[in-house]
């Protein structure tokens, strides 16, 4: 795996703060977001290396190993591990260096320079790939009903399927989506995080919706019936007789589905919002004061 500066990425140097970098990878983010650039492949892959960049350098431990190790930074332990072997092996062999084919293909510089030419023995370790991260956004009308996506990962498409009921920020993991291993090592996975634009007049809460309906006052004083809009179709709802303003009603099983719950739902929840008439005519004036006069 080619290195990749993560610092040259952000736009900031290695003594950067935590603020200059989250400055930076906002700045960057918002610019290269794949919202802002739906056919540019190129923005796409800008993208995730900035939320790579950022998911490294924004956490001081991961940031320290990158330091350190450079594109080998995840394996960082199990360099530590093999080192303390290795030296603990060179004392115990009496100072004899090792021997060894330091030419083997697929021999790493980096294990060149950690064990002096260690021998084929380190050169057969084998590691994990390195897992990616990505941002997915999603609209809450989509997110009702399970349906594939493409989404583009160095370089590559993907298609994957999304579970209905789907919540923001949550994530799901790709198994073996990520950087190729070392050595023959297995790849990384691919984290997903969604993230839930709500683009409907619903307000979510869990599995359970909340939407504002309004009545007319006379709908509201003699009752009768409305016909209301949900994610899965229209409705027709009773409204009884001197419904109040505020009134809140429930619509079972006509909420949000249930994450990997095939037929299970949330429930809808509905306040009438009594709107007064306006742009009276003489005629209803008359009327209202008339029946002003009756409830007086």
């Amino acid at each position: 795996m080619d290195f990749v500066d993560y610092y040259k990425i952000l736009g900031v140097n290695k003594n950067a703060s935590q603020d200059d970098i989250k400055k930076a990878y906002r700045k960057l983010a918002r610019k290269h977001h794949p919202d802002l650039n739906p056919n540019n492949k190129e923005a796409h892959k800008l993208f995730q290396q900035i939320n790579e960049a950022n998911e490294v350098l924004s956490d001081p431990e991961k940031r320290k190993k990158y330091d350190q190790y450079g594109k080998d930074w995840q394996h960082a332990d199990q360099f530590e591990k093999a080192k303390q072997s290795s030296q603990h092996n060179y004392s115990n062999a009496g100072g004899q260096h090792f021997s060894g084919d330091f030419e083997e293909e697929g021999f790493s510089d980096f294990f060149e320079s950690l064990f002096g030419g260690g021998g084929r023995r380190a050169s057969q370790t084998k590691f994990r790939g390195q897992d990616y991260n990505a941002e997915l956004q999603v609209n809450l009308t989509d997110a009702y009903t399970t349906h594939q996506q493409t989404i583009t990962v160095d370089g590559k498409n993907i298609r994957i399927t999304i579970p209905a009921g789907i919540e923001n920020g949550q994530k799901i993991k790709l198994k073996g989506y990520g950087a190729a291993g070392v050595n023959g090592g297995p790849n990384g996975d691919l984290y997903i995080t969604f993230s839930i634009i709500n683009n409907s007049k619903f307000k979510r809460d869990g599995n359970d919706l909340h939407a504002t309906v309004d009545i007319d006052l006379y709908t509201a004083l003699l009752g009768g019936e409305i016909t209301m809009d949900t994610l899965s179709g229209k409705v027709k709802l009773k409204v009884s007789p001197e419904t109040q303003n505020g009134t809140k009603i429930r619509l079972k099983g006509k909420g949000f589905p249930v994450y990997k719950s095939e037929g299970q739902f949330g429930d809808l929840f509905v306040i009438y919002n009594v709107k007064l008439p306006t742009h009276l005519t003489d005629k209803q004036k008359q009327l209202f004061t008339e029946l002003s006069k009756l409830s007086s």
